[in-house]
């Protein structure tokens, strides 16, 4: 589950394995294993990965389906944008069904 949830982050974000790797100060082929799922990343590199991607380390551990976002700096106009908008999405899928 981390390798694919890495994995899938890390193309939705554009990055190579090589960048992602730089961007962790780890190897490629450490990036490489994690995808492969031959090996899974530290603790430190697990938080690292949750603040660079944007989402909870019980995401990435596969613990959580949910995806979070950060609407800290947002102002409160905004946020009711956001909730709007999540409200509409979801009465569409409702109405797929």
């Amino acid at each position: 589950m981390v390798s694919e949830r890495i994995k899938q982050l890390r193309e939705k974000n554009n990055l190579t394995q090589s960048s992602l790797a730089k961007k962790l100060n780890v190897t490629r082929s450490s990036v490489n294993a994690w995808e492969m799922g031959i090996s899974v990343p530290s603790t430190s590199l697990i938080v690292d990965l949750a603040r660079l991607f944007h989402v909870s380390t019980d995401y990435l551990l596969g613990m959580n389906e949910n995806v979070s976002l950060d609407i800290s700096s947002l102002s409160e106009k905004e946020i009711m944008i956001l909730y709007e908008l999540i409200e509409y999405f979801k009465s569409l899928k409702k109405s797929q069904i």
